[in-house]
């Protein structure tokens, strides 16, 4: 299988694509905006608020909002531990970590209330990037992620990822890990496979100076305030993405370019053959067909081969995924049919949910099938095609009827929230009221203002289409209105208007507006 990362950089924004066999499999964009690109940033914050029932706190660190500090986030623990091995070790699925390892320093059975008080100041990093209305998450197990290691501050564990499969190689890198006799934790990554004991003790001793010149920093700074800022988009995505299964690595700019090749230089120089500068006429994502493939992940309905589909709706927390036969009908059986589109949903729905970065709680409606046999062959079918991905899913069998709940962790904005903002006009919801509806309302609000404006005449502003439809179709209600209030009704149109607005003025209207 052929793989490449593609980086288009502009001074505004990065966006990132990787490629697998031409198909866009995982998209990331940073704009150069206040509030983005925080994960992985390290901030000295102060407790502004204590929240015993939610055992979390809200901690000042300089952003338009309080982050979100949970108790199981307080100095790590063991929740802590396995959550930063399962995300700061390119997605792993799990780690496995040294029988020898020492225990963390603190005891995480305290309530948080014992362990935090308000306007004590304390060291955190971004764990989860705002979402939505809700302020960044954030860990006071600091952890700096290298190009093969990660180490961790507080808790002192040896860890070797799971994705790593030769026993050989694992009990290698175990040793190594060992031999650094290191005070502070360190995970060998994904890219470690194959590093020599150099690059490892490097990049350790690397690790060891930069946590030292955070702590330096932090001594003297003020809360709240930045200590430590992540790697910009670029260098992040060759850090975390840019592993030995990718075959290229093309950006379009060539000081970013001149950059990768430094940093490569420095933590992987057999890579750096690997790096192209892209200056073709035709802008990179367009000359690899990612802008077709981003313009489908926007849209609520995905059609899948056969003629079936997938409807995709997301809420804050939720998102539900309906799968439907459409078009294809089959040629044997009605249950063959259904369990055809249900596999081929699944491809299609475990490729989205990666693609869009969609988390959360997520509950996959698929069609019913009548044979237990085959609702376990679409929950396995899942569960296989979601081993590629990298966020961390939890799914649980095939319901009665026809459903499967699940739940990704996700640490950034899915694609939908990052590109695309509620509707102003129908304020997020998706639908506006029928014409009919509104005029039946308009006329409900005029009866209740003829009681304002005794024996006037009445105007209603509105939009319009609202308008043509009330001399048209509604024309016989406008009479009879006009008859119970024994007075004129006049109807204006205003194109500016939203067509569910519409205003009611006493009088007659000026003879150079538009109405009946």
């Amino acid at each position: 299988m052929s793989s490449e990362l593609l980086i288009h950089y502009r001074p505004y924004e990065t966006r990132i694509a990787l490629m697998e066999n031409g198909i866009l499999v995982e998209f990331q964009l940073e704009r150069r905006a206040r509030g983005s690109g925080l994960l992985g940033n390290i901030y000295k914050g102060r407790v502004i608020k204590i929240l015993p029932g939610l055992q979390a706190a809200f901690v000042d660190i300089g952003l338009e909002k309080a982050a979100f500090l949970y108790v199981d986030d307080v100095s790590g623990g063991e929740k802590e531990f396995s959550r930063l091995l399962g995300q700061a070790s390119l997605g792993a699925d799990d780690e496995e970590v040294t029988e020898n390892s020492t225990k963390t320093t603190a005891d995480f059975s305290q309530p948080i209330e014992l362990m935090l008080y308000e306007g004590q100041e304390l060291m955190v990093q971004v764990a989860k990037e705002p979402i939505g209305q809700k302020g960044a998450r954030v860990t006071t197990l600091i952890s700096l992620p290298g190009r093969r290691l990660v180490m961790m501050s507080i808790v002192n564990r040896m860890g070797v990822s799971r994705r790593i499969e030769d026993e050989e190689e694992r009990k290698r890198l175990r040793e190594i890990l060992e031999s650094l006799n290191s005070t502070r934790g360190l995970i060998a990554r994904t890219a470690a496979e194959g590093a020599t004991d150099y690059e490892l003790k490097a990049e350790s001793s690397f690790l060891d100076h930069l946590w030292a010149k955070i702590l330096n920093e932090a001594e003297q700074k003020q809360a709240p305030a930045l200590i430590h800022q992540e790697l910009d988009a670029s260098l992040k995505a060759v850090r975390d993405l840019f592993t030995d299964q990718v075959d290229r690595l093309v950006i379009d700019d060539r000081e970013q370019f001149e950059k990768i090749h430094r940093f490569l230089a420095a933590f992987s120089p057999d890579q750096t053959p690997d790096v192209a500068l892209y200056d073709g006429p035709v802008p990179l994502f367009d000359a690899y067909n990612v802008e077709t493939d981003l313009a489908r992940a926007l849209n609520k309905k995905v059609w899948l081969k056969s003629g079936g589909y997938v409807v995709i709706d997301s809420t804050e927390a939720l998102t539900v995924i309906d799968v439907n036969t459409g078009r294809y009908v089959g040629h044997h059986n009605l249950e063959e049919t259904i369990l055809k589109t249900n596999l081929e949903a699944v491809r299609e729905i475990a490729y989205q949910l990666r693609l869009r970065n969609i988390g959360g709680l997520i509950v996959i409606d698929f069609i019913d099938m009548e044979k237990d046999f085959n609702r376990e062959r679409v929950f396995q079918s899942l569960k296989d095609n979601l081993k590629r991905d990298k966020g961390k899913t939890k799914v649980l069998p095939m319901s009665e009827l026809g459903l499967i709940e699940m739940t990704r962790k996700r640490t950034r904005e899915n694609i939908d929230r990052l590109m695309r903002r509620p509707c102003f006009y129908c304020q997020g919801q998706g639908v506006l009221l029928s014409p009919v509806s509104i005029c039946h309302q308009a006329f409900r609000d005029i009866e209740m203002a003829a009681c304002d404006y005794p024996g006037q005449p009445l105007t209603l502003i509105v939009h319009t289409s609202i308008r043509d439809l009330i001399l048209d179709e509604g024309r016989p209600a406008l009479e009879d209105l006009e008859k119970r209030l024994k007075r004129s009704v006049f109807i204006r149109s205003d194109d500016n208007m939203h067509t569910e607005a519409y205003t009611i003025e006493p009088g007659i209207p000026k003879p150079d507006a538009k109405c009946r």
